[in-house]
């Protein structure tokens, strides 16, 4: 498996993760009858909870641009160092950012954003 492949695998396992951590935080905040019912009424989660929900789609959001880019690259046979390395850099600055945005560090959590960022726009510069 390529090491953008790798990435791509982990990245989703993040995600992941990301979802038990928000999910167990709501648990935690009103409870499981509150979740398995139909939400009507119910507040947005405040504190570490809400940022974990909010990191955790933040991660769906970018998931949407950095799947189809490593999967183009490899179809078009274009997957090389540089596309590796844009992929550990989403990778790992995606984890950094999950855990800067649940512990609250806002200039923080955006410069990390920008490096995730970065790490896809490698992988789309040897797309051109």
């Amino acid at each position: 498996m390529s090491l953008d492949f790798q990435m791509l695998v982990w990245s989703i396992a993040l995600a992941f993760i990301q979802m038990v951590v928000a999910v167990s935080g709501c648990v935690l905040e009103v409870g499981l009858p509150k979740l398995a019912g139909n939400r009507d009424g119910l507040s947005p989660m405040s504190g570490w909870v809400g940022r974990a929900q909010r990191a955790h789609l933040n991660m769906l959001e970018n998931l949407v641009l950095f799947a189809p880019l490593v999967l183009i690259a490899d179809i078009a046979s274009r997957n090389n160092a540089a596309t590796g390395l844009g992929a550990q850099i989403f990778f790992w600055a995606r984890l950094v950012y999950a855990v800067v945005y649940v512990i609250g560090i806002p200039w923080l959590r955006t410069t990390i954003w920008g490096i995730s960022v970065a790490g896809m726009v490698m992988i789309f510069m040897q797309l051109l």
